[in-house]
């Protein structure tokens, strides 16, 4: 048996793209652990928007990458062994997608998979204001197990860069996998 762990990232068309690029880069640090990729037409539109890269730099951090018409991928079969699935950012369409089992690409194909076996899936949900059909979209997803992890700001730590906040944002997404990524400044009760 392959002592390898398979997290599934998935990238969706909303504001944050930057913490998936954090996100991927952090985890070619990690030893042991492979990315498998699958980006939606949206996140590609988004990374040139708000990062200096293209979708394919953005690909080529990963382990492996799909396209998103590629239901057939290793990615959407159970016995495709991974550690889970984390969108992020995950935008409200992807999100009404995976709660309502419309797996009509492979990014959604991937979390219904996730879903299906039981494995963990983590939403980096990216919009503000919320209305009552994402809140319920995500309290339906909730009560699946899905951690459901807005990329919320946290000044306990005394973030001095914008870096050291998506940080935090990255560090307590890869948490829920049990990867501990380097400078995450966890609270101790202290001043930081």
């Amino acid at each position: 048996m392959n002592d390898v762990k398979r997290l599934i990232v998935g990238i969706s068309g909303a504001s944050c793209a930057n913490l998936a690029v954090m996100l991927l880069s952090s985890m070619r640090q990690m030893p042991g652990w492979e990315t498998h990729l699958v980006l939606s037409d949206g996140a590609r539109r988004t990374i040139e928007h708000e990062t200096p890269l293209t979708g394919a730099q953005v690909e080529a951090m990963a382990t492996a990458s799909y396209a998103t018409d590629d239901v057939g991928a290793t990615i959407a079969s159970g016995t495709f062994v991974t550690a889970g699935m984390v969108v992020v950012p995950c935008s409200m369409k992807t999100l009404a997608g995976i709660a309502h089992g419309y797996s009509d690409n492979l990014l959604l194909r991937a979390a219904d998979v996730v879903l299906k076996e039981r494995r963990k899936l983590v939403l980096a949900v990216r919009e503000t204001p919320l209305n009552l059909i994402h809140l319920n979209n995500m309290v339906t997803l909730a009560s699946m197990g899905v951690v459901v992890m807005p990329p919320v700001l946290t000044f306990y730590n005394h973030p001095q860069t914008l870096e050291d906040v998506q940080r935090h944002i990255v560090g307590k997404l890869l948490h829920e996998f049990g990867v501990e990524l380097p400078g995450f400044k966890r609270w101790n009760g202290q001043k930081c």
